[in-house]
């Protein structure tokens, strides 16, 4: 994944007050630390922000261009106004070229299971280990031809070169479990109204 440059703009304005206004002006408040640096509070353009992560996923590197010093950064949490879709605040992290750090990378599933069978997603990301400028934007887990009582686990990702697991194998991502016949459903269905009606009967 190739870093995406950024200018940010340093924030001398806080509190909820100053945070309102910098979102008014179409930018992001952020704070910048990391690799025993004090940390910086900054302001990023929002929409440039936001298209970069809709490309890149939440684990993009940015350069972030401060009044012509550049420093690359992973955002490590986002607060989001969930009614107005809009970004509240962002952690970035200073990472260093060649240097390895730790991500939950979104994973994939591909191909289909045998018929009559249900995917139960236990998570949709698996922790791993790579290269900060090298970090996969997705990882994939196949489910093809798998019948039902198949476990998938972390240790079945495939894995690009460089990059680790950072949880146990074993850890379980999915399962393929019996899908229920319609038939079986509307039995299982009435024999539930049949307890409950029995439980009020008492």
């Amino acid at each position: 994944m190739s870093e995406v440059k950024i200018s940010a703009e340093p924030r001398t304005e806080f509190g909820k007050g100053g945070a309102r206004r910098t979102r008014r002006a179409g930018l992001v408040p952020a704070v910048l630390y990391g690799h025993g640096e004090k940390p910086q509070h900054i302001a990023l353009p929002a929409r440039e922000f936001a298209a970069a992560i809709r490309h890149g996923g939440l684990n993009q590197i940015f350069t972030i261009d401060i009044a012509g010093t550049a420093t690359l950064a992973l955002p490590k949490a986002i607060q989001r106004d969930p009614i107005k879709d809009t970004y509240e605040h962002i952690d970035l992290l200073i990472v260093k070229r060649g240097e390895k750090i730790q991500v939950d990378i979104p994973v994939t599933l591909v191909g289909e299971a045998a018929k009559n069978t249900l995917i139960v997603h236990e998570s949709n990301t698996v922790s791993v280990v790579a290269e900060a400028l090298h970090l996969p934007s997705e990882l994939e887990l196949s489910i093809e031809g798998l019948d039902a009582g198949a476990r998938l686990t972390a240790g079945d990702v495939k894995l690009p070169n460089g990059v680790e697991l950072a949880v146990d194998a074993d850890v379980v991502l999915a399962m393929i479990s019996a899908a229920q016949s319609t038939t079986q459903a509307e039995d299982d269905a009435a024999a539930a109204e049949g307890e409950a009606s029995g439980e009020s009967a008492e």
